[in-house]
C-alpha cells in the first residue's frame, strides 16, 4: 500500500469528486446518501417530464420489465433502448481505463453499479431526448431507432473523451482497488449498510445480483 492515501480517505476523496460532479455548484456535504438518492431520483423524473411536455408524449412513469421488452409502452420501450445503447459505451470506457464497473457510488450491490453512476450523468442530455424524439417520431420499431438514434448522437466521438474524465475523475483504479479490498479498516460492518440496486429514477428497486464489491466501500 506504499504511497497511496489511507482507505477512508481514498473513499472520501472519491465520493466528494462523485458528488461535485452529479451536483454541480451545489453544496451536498451535509446530506445523506439516502438524501442524495432521492436527489438524483427527482431531477431524473423532473427530466422526463420535461421532455413529455416538449414532444407531446404523455408520460407517467418509467416502467419496464428485462424479461419482457415488448410489454411495455412505446416511449419505456424506446427509454430502455436507448439506455442500454449508453450503458454499453460506459463499460467499455470503464473497462479500457481499468477501473471497477462494479464500484458505485449511487448504485450499489451490482456489477455494473459504477457503469450506472457514470451513465446517469449523460441521460439528460443524450439518451431522453432522443427516446421522446424517437416516440414522436412515429417509430414501429422502437428498440432499433432508439439504438440508431443513440448511436447517431454521439457517432462524433465526443462522449469518449468526456467520459473519460468523469471515469477517471471519480473512481479507484483496479491497483488502487485490491489493497484496499484487504484493508482491515474496511472490514465488513457490524450492521448491514443500506444498499440501492437499480437505477435512481426509474420504477422501484430492481433486483440485482450481489456483488463481491457490495460492502468493500459504502458511501
Amino acid at each position: 500500500m506504499s504511497g497511496l492515501p489511507a482507505p477512508a480517505t481514498s473513499c472520501k476523496i472519491s465520493l466528494e469528486k462523485a458528488h461535485s460532479m452529479r451536483f454541480p455548484g451545489e453544496n451536498t456535504a451535509n446530506l445523506t446518501m439516502q438524501q442524495l438518492r432521492g436527489k438524483e431520483g427527482a431531477r431524473v423524473r423532473r427530466t422526463y417530464h420535461e421532455h413529455g411536455e416538449r414532444t407531446g408524449v404523455a408520460w407517467r412513469h418509467r416502467d419496464y420489465d428485462r424479461a419482457d421488452f415488448a410489454g411495455g409502452d412505446p416511449i419505456n420501450q424506446a427509454l430502455s433502448a436507448a439506455h442500454a445503447c449508453l450503458y454499453g459505451i460506459v463499460h467499455t470506457v470503464i473497462v479500457a481505463l481499468g477501473a471497477a464497473s462494479g464500484l458505485g457510488f449511487f448504485h450499489t450491490g451490482h456489477e455494473r453499479a459504477f457503469v450506472y453512476d457514470i451513465a446517469d450523468l449523460y441521460k439528460a442530455e443524450i439518451t431522453i431526448p432522443v427516446a421522446f424524439d424517437v416516440v414522436v417520431s412515429g417509430s414501429t420499431d422502437m428498440g432499433t431507432d432508439a439504438r440508431r438514434a443513440v448511436r447517431d448522437r454521439v457517432h462524433d466521438g465526443a462522449i469518449l473523451a468526456r467520459l473519460r474524465t468523469h471515469v477517471a475523475a471519480s473512481n479507484l483504479t483496479v491497483n488502487e482497488i485490491r489493497p484496499l479490498i484487504n484493508a482491515s479498516s474496511l472490514a465488513q460492518p457490524a450492521t448491514s449498510p443500506t444498499v440501492c440496486t437499480g437505477h435512481t429514477g426509474d420504477a422501484g428497486i430492481k433486483p440485482a445480483p450481489a456483488s463481491p464489491l457490495q460492502t468493500t466501500i459504502q458511501p
